[in-house]
């Protein structure tokens, strides 16, 4: 039987927030956690997603564990990474970064990989990497030119947020589409019901 836990997200990103109204869910708390993002060397897209998702759940559990007010609560953390082979790509804060993030991924197959990682109540960690290939059309230096001076690329993984300006870029997606704007739906929603957490909570009848 489910329970009617608090959900933390530890996150304060706006695009996970909304994905997770869309499944009919309100975090009672937003909680991002400052980390370090950096890849280690030789650390392969997938293992990096996975290990920070982790890291951030981690840090949160630690900072709540001895208040009274949230002991109990899931903790949910992400993180995407977008990478060209074994080549991550960042998250572009430069005109600079952006131009050579938006070069590499011209008429080329990605990765999106997700990391989710969820405290439970009692403190376990259960965690999913989610993989969704996407392949841009071959940009011309007009549209590069054109959606740098859209600003949209800003503290975006790969320079892009495909349900965005960058969407009219994507030629074939295999996978999942909410994966790559921030946070998978079907594999968070089935986590957290298969923890106890009552995902149909929040949802209108009607």
């Amino acid at each position: 039987m489910a329970l009617n836990h608090k959900l933390i997200l530890a996150s304060g990103s706006p695009r996970r927030v909304e994905l997770l109204a869309q499944a009919g869910i309100e975090p009672a708390r937003l909680m991002p956690m400052d980390i370090d993002e950096g890849a280690r060397k030789t650390e392969h897209p997938r293992s990096l997603a996975r290990r920070l998702s982790a890291e951030k759940a981690g840090a949160a559990l630690q900072a709540l564990d001895r208040d009274a007010e949230w002991k109990g609560s899931f903790i949910l953390a992400a993180d995407t990474v977008v990478s060209v082979g074994r080549r991550i790509l960042p998250k572009t804060e430069t005109t600079d970064e952006v131009l050579a993030a938006l070069n590499l991924l011209s008429g080329r197959n990605h990765r999106v990989y997700t990391g989710i990682c969820l405290a439970t109540p009692s403190g376990k960690l259960r965690q999913k990497v989610i993989d969704t290939k996407v392949r841009f059309k071959r940009l011309s230096a007009k549209e590069i030119d054109s959606y740098i001076a859209s600003g949209q690329w800003r503290g975006k993984a790969g320079g892009y947020a495909i349900q965005g300006i960058a969407g009219s870029f994507v030629v074939k997606l295999v996978g999942s589409y909410t994966n790559v704007v921030g946070l998978p739906l079907y594999e968070t929603t089935s986590l957290l019901a298969g923890e106890g957490f009552n995902v149909q909570q929040g949802w209108l009848e009607g």
